[in-house]
């Protein structure tokens, strides 16, 4: 049997990594909705309902499902982290719990009204539910990242004994919940959320763009996915610069406060300076991929780079090894080969982003097969690297489950065995599995169906007289 301190570890990895997804999309649809939406009430054209009703329909499929798996992750604290809940659970409890009766019941409010009542209720009404269920998922993020920053940077507590166990006591709010990395946290993910959705949209209005116009065939409702490709280019080209330059200074913030992380995430092993920051990079071997070094792989990289990114602009910035930190040290492979995947893959972002204006600034976007492709096959990528980015998060900062405060190994529940832990490690794999399968093929169904005919469209919104009458 798998040591139940693993098994409850790839257990939890598993859940959130699926659980991710769902979020990722439904926050990240959020601005777009509320854009479609006062646009088919300011204008009144067909197209912007057909976006409406269309992007509503996998929004609404996936915030069920997003909410089924997110409260799998909540019951895991319990289940299989019960000495991270007793201990931390004074302070941590909070900002769930906040998250549940603030961020959840908004959305499960006003998410009847948005997916339903468009004919049942006037424009005002329509307009504020769908304000409040984009609020709402954001909101949800905000709690969420509040405690996981926290963990990141312990502040505002203090350690007292209690029935016999230490527990963490909450002394400065302010201070625990409003932690300098919570900011860092919650722009980048954010950021990133809308940017995954932006390159699903590209890639997905690409495919009938591409059918119609490259390939010369038959495509219902071309209009509405020209309008939804150069939406998605949009996005792409306020969120792709974005998410870079922020990342560079959020990494800078890594350094300053987790340096051991950042050691991992550059294969720094001994204390050196002028560390290349590689943008690309291969393992010359087995053990350099099992075990990179900073020099002793092969990649294509920027000579002082690393050091540029820790310092903020001295290339001959002194970066701390990994073998100047006392106790286990993080999976430096993991946490290494993720970034980079992580950094390559938003600096292609920033390429489709502007190989994309740029084509539709010369009138060929809609004509260019090569970029369809692109965006046909980067579609998925954006969700991908939101996963890496978590797994250099969280597998960073091993073997803390609270940064210098408690080690994962502590905060596993003390009576779960091996036998039992690996025994539900494999039936969530299984229904995970399922529920992913389900899901895509729920989301397929919906894009095979498109949106509404523009026969089917209801024009005018009634009027509060008649909302009166019905009521």
């Amino acid at each position: 049997m798998v040591d139940p301190v693993i098994a409850s570890r790839l257990q939890f990895a598993l859940t959130t990594i699926v659980h991710i997804i769902f979020p990722v999309v439904s926050m990240g649809l959020a601005p777009f909705l509320l854009y479609f939406t006062w646009k088919d009430i300011r204008t009144g054209e067909p197209v912007y309902e057909q976006l409406r009703r269309f992007w509503t329909r996998i929004f609404a499929v996936s915030f069920v499902v997003g909410t089924v798996t997110g409260i799998v992750l909540e019951f895991e604290f319990g289940t299989n982290f019960a000495a991270f809940a007793t201990t931390a659970g004074p302070l941590f409890g909070g900002p769930l719990a906040v998250e549940g009766m603030m961020a959840f019941m908004l959305e499960a409010t006003f998410l009847g009204v948005f997916v339903f009542g468009r004919e049942r209720v006037g424009d005002a009404l329509y307009m504020i539910s769908a304000v409040a269920v984009g609020l709402g998922t954001w909101l949800s993020a905000v709690w969420i990242l509040i405690a996981n920053s926290w963990m990141q940077m312990p502040r505002g507590y203090e350690l007292v004994t209690r029935n016999g166990e230490q527990v963490i006591h909450l002394v400065d709010p302010i201070a625990a919940y409003a932690t300098p990395r919570f900011f860092w946290m919650f722009v980048h993910m954010q950021n990133a959320s809308v940017e995954s959705v932006s390159l699903a949209m590209a890639g997905l209005s690409a495919y009938f763009v591409f059918k119609h116009h490259v390939w010369e065939r038959p495509v219902d409702h071309v209009t509405f996915w020209e309008t939804t490709l150069k939406i998605a280019v949009v996005g792409l080209l306020i969120t792709a610069p974005l998410q870079v330059f922020h990342g560079d200074l959020y990494a800078r913030h890594v350094y300053e406060t987790q340096p051991q992380k950042f050691a991992a995430m550059e294969a720094v092993w001994e204390t050196d300076s002028y560390v290349p920051e590689y943008l690309i990079a291969f393992p010359t071997s087995i053990e350099s991929l099992l075990d990179p070094r900073a020099k002793e792989i092969f990649g294509i990289g920027i000579p002082g780079g690393a050091s540029w990114l820790a310092s903020g602009g001295d290339p001959q910035a002194t970066i701390r090894g990994l073998e100047e930190f006392e106790g286990p040290q993080p999976p430096v492979a993991v946490v290494f080969w993720s970034f980079r995947i992580m950094v390559a893959l938003g600096f292609w972002f920033v390429t489709l982003a502007f190989w994309s204006g740029y084509r539709w600034y010369r009138g060929e976007l809609f004509a260019d097969d090569l970029l369809h492709k692109a965006l046909m096959a980067s579609s998925p990528l954006g969700v991908l690297a939101v996963e890496l980015g978590w797994v250099v998060t969280e597998v960073g900062r091993q073997p803390w489950i609270i940064q210098g405060v408690m080690k994962t190994s502590e905060g596993v529940s003390p009576g779960l065995t091996g036998a039992e832990a690996t025994a539900t490690l494999v039936g969530f794999a299984a229904a995970y599995l399922g529920l992913l399968t389900l899901y895509g093929y729920v989301i397929t169904r919906l894009i095979r169906a498109g949106p509404p005919d523009r026969a089917d469209l209801v024009t005018t919104a009634p009027t509060e007289s008649e909302v009166a009458a019905d009521d």
